[in-house]
């Protein structure tokens, strides 16, 4: 082995090992939060059978000496729009996002949709197939772990799973496939984009340690099956897909994409991300009559942050507000849809087609709020709401990546600057409530 490759392996080895400490610390955590929220969760899910699938990892060795209370909350900051705990942990018993604290019942079920998951099946078992003992161990764990609920957008949280920067390039190869299996076109290069900004982004403001492109991770929640539960999870800075599949149903969601700044130029090219979803949204509020936008826009101003049910936001309450799709005209319903299947088309199409499908059912009860300005370069934020998604793009204020784009930080809300989100209110982010009928109803889950 060459001197060069020497080193290059024991600084891999490194990081590798300061991955396994981190990891190791927040499994520790996991295991607290496990024990202080199990037993309801076993009351809920119903069956023994429940208890193994809720172990918090593969070897379903859970720490049965933790104490029942987690000694910390993840790091992050204040609140759920910037991608910290906020008032929520993930101790609380997951409701889902709601009007009211109670979810409605019977909007969703277990049924064919026709959705090809053969593909993301076989890509997700050759990248677990690609990784060391290791790294397997601090990338998979089991479908009901909590593991799935602790995803931030902010570049300081501490992360599970493994990250990008620990896999060798046909390590990398194999997550790449298992992203291309799961979106579409131009849902991958979407984000590509995102980490590629995030790159040129540190290496203007020379803090590359915190914003890079090698800063996402993996983590594999299951075992991949085309009849059992399971999914994974990619999470990192403006960045996190949450993939839950079932059978041929699948549930993408939550998922976060965002960008500081959203357009920038790169090795001589102008890259620009975010971009679809707003346009679509001022596409719409621009489609409203006068009478409809004075219903629809709860302020003519934009504050710095407006985001309701970004990370650690999985029980959010919020009463429909604004207007109501039933007071539409059919032109108008196509608008707002479009708002939704900006972030919908990230997925497959046969994906896509389902889950706007759905949408469709409950257009008429989708309420959609609007804050700030409606001009092409204005500063909004708006929340689409309906039983069955809830979608939030918002224009914040520059923030640490400010300096990348020649402004300052905390100056002003502006649209180099977005945070969006989709979610599936009344407790199916995460596939959850199709776990739960699952749990319930198969014969060997009894």
């Amino acid at each position: 082995m060459s001197e060069f490759e020497t080193g290059e392996s024991a600084a891999q080895e490194e990081r590798s090992e300061t991955g396994r400490r981190a990891h190791a610390s927040r499994r520790n955590f996991m295991r607290k939060v496990f024990f202080a929220s199990g037993a309801t969760a076993v009351a809920t899910m119903g069956g023994a059978g429940a208890w193994a699938a809720m172990a918090d990892d593969t070897t379903g060795t859970a720490d049965a000496t933790a104490s029942p209370a987690p000694s910390g909350a993840p790091s992050g900051g204040p609140g759920g729009g910037t991608g910290g705990p906020g008032n929520q942990s993930i101790t609380e018993d997951f409701v889902g996002l709601t009007t009211d604290g109670k979810r409605i019942d019977d909007l969703f079920t277990i049924h064919s949709t026709g959705v090809k998951t053969g593909p993301v099946i076989t890509a997700a078992n050759a990248f677990l197939g690609g990784l060391t003992d290791t790294q397997k161990s601090s990338t998979q764990f089991t479908v009901h772990s909590t593991e799935w609920r602790l995803w931030s957008n902010i570049d300081s949280y501490d992360r599970q799973g493994v990250s990008l920067a620990d896999l060798s390039d046909d390590q990398k190869a194999l997550g790449t496939a298992l992203l291309k299996s799961a979106l579409s076109a131009d849902g991958l290069e979407t984000t590509e984009k995102i980490r590629k900004i995030n790159q040129a982004a540190g290496e203007a403001i020379g803090k590359t340690d915190s914003f890079n492109e090698d800063a996402f991770y993996y983590t594999v929640m299951g075992t991949p099956s085309d009849t059992e539960p399971w999914g994974f999870q990619f999470d990192g800075h403006h960045l996190v897909i949450n993939y839950f599949v079932l059978g041929d149903q699948v549930v993408m969601s939550p998922c976060f994409w965002g960008s500081e700044p959203t357009s920038m130029e790169i090795d001589g090219e102008t890259v620009t991300v975010c971009h679809e979803e707003v346009v679509a949204s001022l596409a719409f509020i621009n489609s409203l009559t006068a009478a409809q936008q004075a219903v629809a826009i709860e302020s003519s101003t934009k504050s710095n942050e407006s985001m309701k049910a970004g990370a650690f936001s999985d029980n959010t309450v919020q009463a429909y507000t604004g207007l109501r799709g039933n007071k539409l005209s059919a032109a108008q319903k196509q608008k707002l849809l479009g708002i939704v299947e900006a972030f919908a088309s990230r997925a497959k199409a046969d994906v896509a087609k389902a889950r706007m499908a759905e949408v469709r059912r409950h257009v008429n009860d989708t309420y959609v709020t609007w804050a700030g300005g409606i001009e092409d370069d204005s500063a909004f934020y708006v929340r689409v709401h309906s039983p069955v998604v809830w979608v939030e793009v918002d224009c914040q204020a520059p923030g640490p990546l400010a300096g990348a784009y020649g402004a300052s930080q905390g100056s002003g809300a502006t649209q180099k600057h977005v945070h969006s989100v989709i979610r599936t209110p009344n407790g199916n982010d995460y596939g959850k409530e199709l776990l739960r009928q699952h749990y319930l109803t198969s014969p060997h889950h009894q």
